[in-house]
């Protein structure tokens, strides 16, 4: 089963590495999955052997991205993660940064987006401090949930005049 528990995803990252595989983890909102998502997830499983996606609670996004986010529930957004070739586990957390989940994995590689910069990345302190790499995938141009939103709002708009 590609959706896992935090209880359970430590045990599968730890027999992963056990059998000699390399773990790459990556975290985010994925609430309406485009090409730059895609690219990104495929761009961060060639960088190791399995890719677990850290996928922010409801309650985590609505924090982070405001009210009215995410669009999609929790339930939807992993199932729609879990069907892609490029990700091998999902695990929903609730809290706003994936710290603890890093540390409690530790994976061989965690990534982030380009946007982000190491030395901003909370995460990256911990990965560092278990001799892991972090490294940053650039953006791809105008693919962003925002734009997607922003494009919605103004067709939505001149239907209405």
């Amino acid at each position: 089963m590609k959706i896992q528990t935090r209880e359970s995803i430590s045990q599968l990252a730890q027999d992963i590495k056990a059998g000699g595989k390399k773990v790459v983890f990556t975290n985010g909102c994925f609430d309406i999955l485009h090409a730059g998502h895609v690219r990104y997830l495929a761009g961060a499983r060639a960088l190791g052997d399995v890719l677990i996606v850290g996928l922010n609670s409801d309650r985590s996004v609505a924090a982070l991205k405001g009210p009215g986010r995410p669009i999609n529930p929790e339930a939807d957004r992993a199932e729609v993660l879990s069907a892609l070739a490029a990700v091998d586990y999902v695990v929903v957390f609730a809290d706003s940064t994936a710290e603890g989940l890093v540390a409690q994995i530790q994976p061989d590689i965690y990534v982030k987006g380009g946007d982000y910069t190491i030395d901003k990345l909370p995460e990256a302190q911990i990965v560092a401090r278990y001799g892991g790499k972090t490294v940053l995938i650039p953006e791809v141009p105008g693919k962003s949930s925002t734009n997607i939103l922003r494009k919605y709002s103004e067709v939505r708009s001149q239907e209405s005049e």
